[in-house]
């Protein structure tokens, strides 16, 4: 059983708060990703694509880079402007997408000031125009998600929520209100 969270109590940015855990994703991602020893580990474990996709052979600048862009993009999302268009933090997951969808899967990515381009993501899915449901994050550093088991996980929550809100006839903002902690 999951349980909603509207992360900033107005109804725009709501997380999924998986069983068995006590914080929604949100929390626990940007905290994964401010945590020096889950990026260690995650970095040597990824050294190759570290080194073949963005060309970084350090992993303390690996770890410093992702430290700093958590905290932008934390900042971004977690304390986002009331009149901000969430629909431009948000894109389609797909990139060839060109028509919307019921549920549809998405993408928020921030941006760097400079070097290589940004690797973290954070997953949600679009319930109505600037209504988001965080599903998860990754640091991505492959071209594809389906390249590697942590991003390929990610999109199997996604389809796992999307799934859960289907089957319980959740569609919409209106949905994910009545069935929220």
């Amino acid at each position: 059983m999951m349980k909603f969270e509207d992360v900033l109590h107005n109804g725009r940015l709501w997380a999924v708060v998986y069983e068995g855990e006590t914080q929604n994703v949100l929390i626990k991602t940007f905290a994964d990703w401010m945590d020096i020893g889950i990026l260690r580990t995650f970095f040597d474990s990824n050294r190759k694509d570290l080194e073949q996709y963005f060309h970084i052979t350090n992993v303390d600048e690996a770890i410093y880079d992702t430290i700093v862009d958590a905290a932008s993009l934390s900042c971004v999302i977690m304390d986002i402007n009331p009149d901000a268009n969430m629909d431009r933090l948000f894109r389609p997951l797909e990139n060839q997408r060109i028509h919307e969808m019921l549920l549809s899967r998405e993408k928020a990515k921030g941006r760097r000031q400079s070097g290589h381009s940004l690797w973290l993501r954070i997953y949600a899915i679009k319930l109505d125009s600037g209504i988001y449901l965080a599903t998860g994050g990754a640091i991505k550093l492959t071209p594809l998600m389906a390249e590697r088991e942590h991003t390929l996980n990610e999109l199997k929550r996604m389809e796992m929520v999307r799934n859960y809100l289907l089957d319980n006839g959740i569609v919409d903002a209106d949905g994910i209100k009545q069935d929220s902690l």
